[in-house]
Formats: C-alpha cells, sequence, structure tokens
C-alpha cells in the first residue's frame, strides 16, 4: 500500500464501499502486519458480494420493466 494513503482514508474508503466494521479492522489488521494477499482477498470477496447484489437488483429492475413494457404493449 502507498504511504501516502493515510489510515483514515484508507477507512473511510472501505466505509463507502459498504464494507463493516469487521472487515475495515481485518484489512487494515493485515496490511498492517503485511499480509497484502489476505487483504486483497478480503476485498475481492467483499467486491464479489457487491457484484452479487447488483446483479439481483438487476434482475428486479428487468422484472418491472418487462412488466411495464407489457402493460404498454397492452394498450395500444
Amino acid at each position: 500500500m502507498r504511504a501516502h494513503h493515510t489510515k483514515e482514508a484508507i477507512e473511510q474508503n472501505l466505509r463507502d464501499a459498504g464494507c463493516d466494521e469487521k472487515c475495515i479492522c481485518q484489512f487494515m489488521e493485515d496490511m498492517e502486519e503485511k499480509r497484502e494477499k489476505e487483504g486483497l482477498k478480503l476485498l475481492q470477496n467483499h467486491r464479489r458480494k457487491l457484484l452479487d447484489a447488483m446483479h439481483r437488483e438487476q434482475k428486479r429492475i428487468d422484472c418491472l420493466d418487462y412488466l411495464v413494457y407489457e402493460m404498454q404493449k397492452a394498450k395500444k
């Protein structure tokens, strides 16, 4: 991790990314103990969870879009 990133800035970035305090503490500990592989794995797992949630929400939007489309088509 680059030296110009302050601990506070990194923690805020993790909060902004939706990480909970447990995840943040674990990541910071991994970085302090020079366990970059573990820290990266933690970030990748969180990213995967966010992406999975986004895909679930996209499917819900697609369902609504289809219903709106069908309703508008029926009006014609």
